[in-house]
């Protein structure tokens, strides 16, 4: 042992620098902080680190007694409070939850301020279920990922914030998810992959959100997948809305031939919007206005396989049936939500209100209500 070793104490923790020695057994330690501490020789051992708590010891230094063969250290145990949480409980499931429901949420931070708040999307799981599910957003022909995660049963997440800004990018969404348990058997759910429309105009009515079970502030709540049925697809397969299509025609030219003493009418045609149409326009009372819904995926269960003027058709079918029932109502209201697009249908509905419906006024709806997509009709 030399001046400038450094050294570990043997029976307290710390250590030093060798600075000096005083007689045989006393040798000088400087520490850290710049102190000498004399202590025995016999006490300190020589180290090759500054760490004095798990530094080799030089077995050379020690004195013949202390000259024994290593015994291997255990491992110094954590105290409980200081342990990684590894345990998980177990899944509170509730009664009538088997069933596969899950739900995209949209919820106002500020209600009272609804033309510039701000929205927060949730995923909510309302069953006994794991779901991972992925959430996708359409630009233009294609998707983008916009969020991923695993949801416990009876549990909702979270998913992002966003502006009214951006609800221009946000009018087709996509939720794809699977369903399973752990640690225990399950009912095995099929896969759900749903397309949803999202209608900008909403986020500026306030009757658009509602009290609900899952929030204590008003939301609206879009099912994905409820009492393990997938909500509609916006994208319906056309082969087999043909052939339900011809099946019904068939059925019931059959009807009519039936009734008819046999004959069949080989030109009995049903058109596509008849068939398939819900039958009645949404229409919605609020106060002294009537609102009615003139996009198609509100008019029309399917309407894959109809062309744009087909459809345009049918809006404005709907927009003077709907005219032609409040005509005696003086002073009524109507709003006629079409949304902004191209601007088709409402071009559509001011050339008819211009020439065919003179006597009635019209105006732009309220922005606050309903943004920019809206017409408002007075029945005169």
């Amino acid at each position: 042992m030399k001046i400038g070793d450094k050294v570990r104490f043997l029976s307290e923790t710390g250590g030093g620098t060798v600075s000096g020695f005083k007689g045989k057994n006393i040798v000088l330690v400087e520490d850290e902080d710049g102190f000498e501490i004399p202590t025995l020789i016999t006490d300190v051992v020589v180290v090759e680190t500054d760490d004095y708590n798990i530094a080799k010891v030089h077995t050379s230094a020690l004195p013949d007694y202390k000259k024994t063969k290593a015994v291997p250290q255990k491992e110094v145990e954590l105290e409980p409070a200081d342990r990684p949480i590894s345990f998980r409980p177990p899944v509170e499931e509730r009664k009538g939850g088997e069933a596969l429901s899950a739900y995209l949420a949209f919820v106002p931070i500020d209600i009272k301020a609804m033309t510039t708040t701000p929205f927060e999307t949730y995923f909510v799981n309302d069953c006994n279920y794991y779901i991972r599910f992925s959430y996708l957003v359409a630009e233009g022909n294609s998707w983008k990922l916009k969020f991923t995660a695993e949801v416990e049963p009876n549990t909702k997440l979270f998913i992002e914030e966003f502006e009214k800004a951006d609800l221009n990018n946000m009018e087709r969404v996509a939720v794809q998810l699977f369903a399973y348990k752990r640690q225990k058997g399950f009912a095995i759910k099929q896969p759900v992959d749903v397309q949803l429309r999202i209608d900008p105009v909403k986020f500026y009515k306030l009757h658009t959100f509602r009290e609900n079970d899952f929030f204590e502030a008003p939301a609206l709540i879009m099912p994905i997948v409820e009492n393990d049925q997938p909500s509609r697809p916006l994208v319906i397969d056309a082969k087999a809305l043909k052939q339900q299509m011809y099946q019904g025609t068939a059925n019931n030219a059959a009807n009519d031939s039936k009734k008819e003493g046999g004959r069949q009418d080989s030109s009995y045609v049903r058109r596509y919007d008849d068939a398939h149409s819900k039958g009645k326009a949404p229409v919605r009372r609020y106060g002294d206005e009537i609102v009615v819904d003139l996009h198609a995926s509100q008019l029309l269960d399917n309407f894959a396989g109809m062309s744009s003027g087909d459809i345009l058709t049918h809006q404005l079918e709907v927009f003077r049936r709907t005219l032609e029932e409040h005509k005696n109502e003086k002073g009524c209201k109507i709003v006629f939500i079409h949304g902004k697009g191209e601007g088709v249908l409402r071009q559509a509905i001011i050339q008819e209100l211009k020439y065919k419906y003179k006597k009635y006024s019209f105006q732009d709806a309220s922005f606050q209500e309903f943004g920019y997509g809206a017409t408002q009709v007075t029945i005169r």
